[in-house]
């Protein structure tokens, strides 16, 4: 059985030159407001850095501009966030299972946060309940969590509800905390929006939605929506994996479907997107695994320009 992780980092290394590694650590670095920080070395300005994190003379000396890094001299916990529904067992926009989206995301902050020294926890589960694995450092355990993930996702799970693990958060979890949260599209209620609130008072919080697949569109192939993409037939017959609900291929295909179907999409990501900004949480996407590096960067990116 091959090491998840493996994978995670074989994808972190063909994205990521080294000086984009570098890049991307330190975004992570800057995620903590408060962190205790120790001068570790000197690297090349990037266009994005801090003025701030300049050292001067240094650049003065070496002719080119010279950015401080540091280190972490108190360790920090960072809480993966996950739903293990069978939503997540279905096929997101790239055509991959959503699952394997969520752990590639999952190990790739998790593997940053490992390398700041940072221990990592996870909370999964669904609309019937939730499960937490204790936060530990080392790569052995990073892969336990993401095996756990893997492993309780499928079309057999209940149906999903990011809403439970968030409450489970919010009750076990006093201390403060990164909670990088990994769900699927949905919409937060009022009820979800003061959760995200109180919890967000208390955290650092990143959200990755993963994308679902396109419930109408045109094309062969039988989809579960957000669903398995199965044998090719004429037309596409697709179903909702959360309620089995089934959507004729030739109603599928219909330009009157698709643009109603798009329309409703484009209110549910607006929703979703005003609830995260008003409460300040970064906010990304991503619809396949090769979008994962590119969207964390962005995320990490977001969260530190507080955007």
């Amino acid at each position: 059985m091959s090491s998840l992780l493996t994978r995670v980092k074989s994808k972190m290394s063909i994205f990521a030159h080294r000086k984009a590694r570098g890049m991307l650590d330190g975004e992570y670095g800057s995620v903590f407001k408060g962190r205790s920080l120790d001068f570790d070395d000197l690297r090349a300005y990037i266009p994005g850095d801090e003025v701030r994190d300049i050292d001067w003379k240094a650049s003065a000396r070496h002719g080119s501009p010279l950015i401080k890094r540091y280190v972490a001299v108190r360790r920090q916990t960072l809480l993966l966030v996950t739903d293990t529904g069978r939503n997540m067992a279905a096929s997101a926009l790239g055509g991959e299972e959503k699952k394997d989206i969520a752990v590639m995301a999952l190990g790739v902050v998790g593997y940053l946060a490992q390398r700041h020294g940072d221990v990592v926890g996870l909370v999964c589960g669904d609309a019937e309940g939730s499960r937490s694995l204790p936060a530990k450092a080392g790569e052995a355990h990073l892969e336990r969590l993401l095996r756990a993930v893997d492993g309780d996702t499928g079309l057999a799970s209940p149906r999903s509800s990011i809403g439970e693990q968030l409450s489970y958060v919010a009750r076990n979890y006093g201390q403060r905390m990164l909670l990088f949260v990994v769900a699927d599209e949905m919409v937060p209620d009022a009820a979800m929006e003061r959760l995200l609130r109180r919890l967000r008072a208390q955290h650092e919080v990143l959200w990755l939605t993963v994308r679902d697949a396109q419930l109408a569109a045109a094309g062969p192939g039988r989809l579960q929506a957000g669903g398995i993409q199965a044998a090719a037939t004429q037309p596409a017959d697709r179903y909702d994996v959360a309620d089995s609900r089934l959507l004729p291929g030739r109603l599928a295909a219909g330009e009157a479907v698709i643009r109603a179907y798009t329309a409703a999409q484009e209110r549910r990501d607006a929703a979703r997107e005003a609830v995260l900004r008003r409460l300040g949480i970064a906010h990304v996407h991503a619809g396949s695994s090769h979008d994962v590096m590119p969207a964390v960067f962005t995320l990490l990116e977001r969260h530190r320009r507080g955007k």
